[in-house]
């Protein structure tokens, strides 16, 4: 066990903070940057003593720089469990592919979880910033000013031509992947979401599940991010993909008012099911619970309820991940005790926020 992850598991995770613009549809706002050093091969053809080398320089040049202003908390992949790598993920620190493979892997992670750097995944470092709402050029400042430091220690692989140079070629150029995920409940009820994301591919932009690539839109959360890196400026593809954003997130509040307006008690039912299966079910598995969820915050986004916080939903689409809720059970569950286990935390959860409003 990692006392670096239990230091996270004690904090709220800051992405779902709901603060940020329009944070009832827009959930967080995320840029990485990929970049790879100088003179060293990438990752996947490098030897392990290569892909060492590497970690330490960055490590060092995180910490030298104090980049993320405090001091980093560091991970070495290769020394965490199957079960802390999972923490990882479904905190979005880290993406399936470099945990399935952690030789001479490692992470760098601000304390407010804000800032992380994946090093040696598929090139040498991915720095990553992350904000609550929607707010790419806030997120684009933060992270910028990171990449402004380490390059100042650290000699990055780039052409006067290409652009920086990374291990996929459609990475090249800015080596820019910025994202806002999205909560699109409305559109997917009244069945125009795959119309907008039809729209949205059509655009040259790319519309994932809640972990990325491959991943699946569970709880109705879809991430929608650039797919080109090269040819534009880094202002000229978070202006492009913050202006479509805000088109999907009027699609998505027109949806909802029209359900308001003209299916108000297809509406009440959809939100009121899902209110009484997470109150009094014995046993729910993650896929069904996120998709509850779902429908209580959108109900609670429409003043729905006078009782339920939208802090707490968001909470609980964190914990009730299969990691998490190993964490706070504090042993290893198999599935039919996660199920079991899951359901009496909700219930809890959503009772303690009943009592206390009474």
């Amino acid at each position: 066990m990692d006392e670096n992850i239990d230091k996270l598991l004690k904090h709220k995770v800051s992405w779902l903070a709901n603060c940020g613009p329009d944070d009832d549809i827009a959930i967080s706002s995320r840029i990485r940057l990929a970049r790879n050093l100088e003179g060293m091969p990438f990752p996947v053809a490098a030897k392990i003593e290569i892909l060492n080398q590497a970690r330490g320089a960055i490590e060092l040049a995180v910490r030298n720089t104090a980049c993320f202003k405090k001091d980093p908390v560091v991970f070495e992949l290769e020394k965490l469990s199957e079960l802390d790598k999972q923490v990882l993920l479904e905190r979005r620190l880290v993406s399936e592919e470099f945990i399935e493979d952690g030789q001479g892997a490692g992470i760098a992670v601000s304390d407010d979880e804000i800032f992380g750097i994946m090093i040696n995944e598929e090139d040498h470092m991915r720095i990553q910033a992350m904000k609550p709402g929607c707010q790419l050029s806030e997120v684009w400042d933060a992270v910028n000013a990171v990449d402004d430091k380490l390059s100042e220690e650290l000699p990055f692989a780039f052409d006067s031509n290409l652009g920086y140079l990374t291990s996929c070629p459609t990475n090249v150029g800015t080596g820019m992947r910025a994202s806002v995920m999205l909560h699109l409940p409305g559109l997917v009820l009244a069945e125009q979401v795959d119309a907008v994301i039809h729209g949205v591919s059509k655009l040259g932009l790319a519309v994932r599940g809640i972990f990325g690539e491959g991943s699946n839109n569970l709880g109705n959360l879809f991430q929608v991010s650039n797919q080109s890196t090269l040819g534009e400026s880094e202002a000229q593809i978070i202006e492009r993909l913050d202006a479509v954003i805000k088109q999907v997130i009027s699609h998505e509040k027109n949806a909802r008012h029209s359900m308001l307006e003209k299916k108000q008690n297809f509406l009440l039912d959809h939100v009121g099911r899902a209110y009484g299966v997470l109150r009094h079910a014995y046993r729910i598995s993650s896929d069904e619970t996120l998709n509850s969820l779902s429908a209580l915050r959108l109900g609670v986004d429409m003043g729905m309820f006078s009782s339920v916080d939208i802090q707490t939903v968001n909470e609980l689409f964190v914990i009730i991940q299969p990691a998490h809720l190993q964490k706070y059970a504090k042993r290893e569950l198999d599935s039919e005790e996660r199920d079991t286990y899951r359901a009496s935390l909700v219930r809890d959860r959503l009772r303690s926020i009943d009592n206390n409003k009474h």
